[in-house]
């Protein structure tokens, strides 16, 4: 009896169906620099050079982590694809660069359609809240590699910003403000030490209901991770921002020295906005100390922008106009010697 790929566990036909599904929602996403139609080898973005005097093309690729975990366990996919974009297009707006385009990767031990339907719709969704295409992507049945209920994404986006708009950190000075604007939970990291201390430690059902929260804890867990896209690059359009921070894995301790220089100190009031009470959960059920939670976790802060202290209050207008929650949580101070990069004030 002759084998078949499909007796190896790889079905192409299903394979078909799902790209033929998903081909309406995901031109929903094209902008019209899109140079191609879906089912191609490879994706084609037309750059419009004469909008720009002299563009910088930005890259960036990410994953959603574990908390693919969580969502397998509570069986809800519908949001996690807004983390995958989100993850990449945040830290594409840090560089100042406008999103253009993304590609999305899905592997699979098994093909499930409807799954990666709802799975690649989220991320669809995640670039139109971004205002990018969603140009191409690859999803790959893998049985042996992954359990049969299994699936991994990454993403990968390309943004485009003009050359002297970078923002590189450069022109952060003493005295400048750091605003923080709020996150919706945890977004997308830290996931590993969520189900340890939550699933492992304290035993907890991912569709129990949680008083401290006041809602189901996989509600909780799986808010998707906020896009400030569209928000950076409206604040952008009328004043400087001389850093952006985007805070991931390594939390505040890790992440806001990529853009500080030697001769400059980051001081954090960590009273200066409220703890949502997920991570007030984590701490203590985990019994996990400050540095630990400030250097995992955002604590409520999801991306920082470092300004002169002159534009501060006018800022935070305008982005109380765009319906971000947002606030003064700290400033740039000359770096004493042999101090630290980041200071956690009042903990």
């Amino acid at each position: 009896m002759s084998l078949t790929y499909k007796d190896a566990g790889v079905d192409i036909d299903k394979q078909n169906l799902l790209i033929e599904s998903i081909k309406p929602v995901i031109k929903k996403t094209f902008r019209p620099e899109v140079y191609s139609e879906l089912g191609g080898f490879a994706g084609l973005f037309r750059l419009d050079t004469s909008t720009y005097n002299d563009p910088v093309l930005v890259s960036s690729t990410d994953g959603v982590g574990t908390k693919l975990k969580i969502a397998s366990m509570a069986d809800n996919h519908d949001g996690i694809g807004i983390d995958l974009v989100a993850m990449v297009v945040n830290d594409l707006i840090v560089e100042g660069a406008h999103p253009l385009f993304f590609l999305d990767y899905i592997a699979m031990g098994k093909l499930h359609v409807e799954r990666a339907k709802t799975v690649i719709s989220s991320i669809a969704q995640g670039c139109i809240e971004a205002g990018c295409a969603l140009i191409g992507g690859e999803t790959a049945e893998m049985p042996g590699m992954y359990k049969e209920d299994e699936y991994d994404l990454v993403g990968f986006g390309v943004g485009v910003v003009e050359s002297d708009k970078i923002i590189d950190g450069t022109q952060i000075s003493s005295g400048d403000v750091i605003l923080g604007l709020h996150s919706s939970g945890i977004h997308s990291n830290g996931f590993s030490l969520v189900r340890k201390v939550l699933f492992d430690k304290a035993q907890m059902k991912i569709d129990g209901y949680v008083e401290d929260l006041g809602q189901p804890l996989a509600e909780s867990l799986l808010t998707p991770t906020r896009i400030y896209v569209k928000s950076i690059l409206n604040v952008l359009r009328d004043f400087q921002i001389k850093g952006i921070v985007h805070i991931t894995g390594g939390g505040f301790i890790d992440n806001i020295p990529r853009i500080l220089s030697d001769r400059s100190t980051a001081v954090i009031k960590t009273k200066s906005w409220e703890i949502p009470p997920i991570f007030k959960l984590l701490q203590n059920v985990g019994e996990i100390d400050d540095s630990e939670m400030y250097r995992t976790f955002n604590m409520g802060i999801g991306m920082t922008l470092i300004v002169s202290q002159n534009d501060a209050d006018d800022i935070l207008l305008r982005l109380k106009g765009l319906k971000e929650k947002a606030e003064i949580i700290g400033q740039i101070e000359k770096r004493k010697k042999d101090g630290k990069t980041v200071i956690l004030e009042d903990l």
